[in-house]
């Protein structure tokens, strides 16, 4: 494995990290454990690409939410740039929460 490798690896956790400090304002869970993160893209250059959805199209949030994601990625120092995609294929079901979410809102 490079350094680069594993750099990457390491952007990517620190990422997840970050973004687990990020809360939909109407459900008491982290937008990751909620299932609103599909993808988290980084390359060597240290450039990131999130691909998103939000609860619903018409989501409170649906301007804010993207943009503190964005914002947080770009506070990490080893990120060059960041953009947030939004995506509604496939729509977001309580199927994509993780057990932690489920438990946390009483679903299990």
């Amino acid at each position: 494995m490079s350094t680069t490798e594993i750099d990457v690896n390491a952007l990517g956790e620190k990422i997840v990290r970050v973004i687990k400090t990020i809360f939909d304002p109407e459900i008491p869970v982290d937008i990751y454990e909620l299932g609103l993160i599909y993808d988290v893209f980084v390359n060597e250059d240290y450039d990131v690409k999130i691909l998103m959805t939000l609860t619903t199209p018409n989501c409170p949030v649906a301007e804010t939410l993207p943009m503190e994601v964005e914002e947080k990625i770009k506070s990490i120092d080893e990120v060059k740039t960041a953009e947030v995609e939004i995506t509604f294929d496939p729509p977001w079901s309580q199927d994509l929460m993780s057990e932690e979410a489920k438990l946390e809102l009483g679903m299990l």
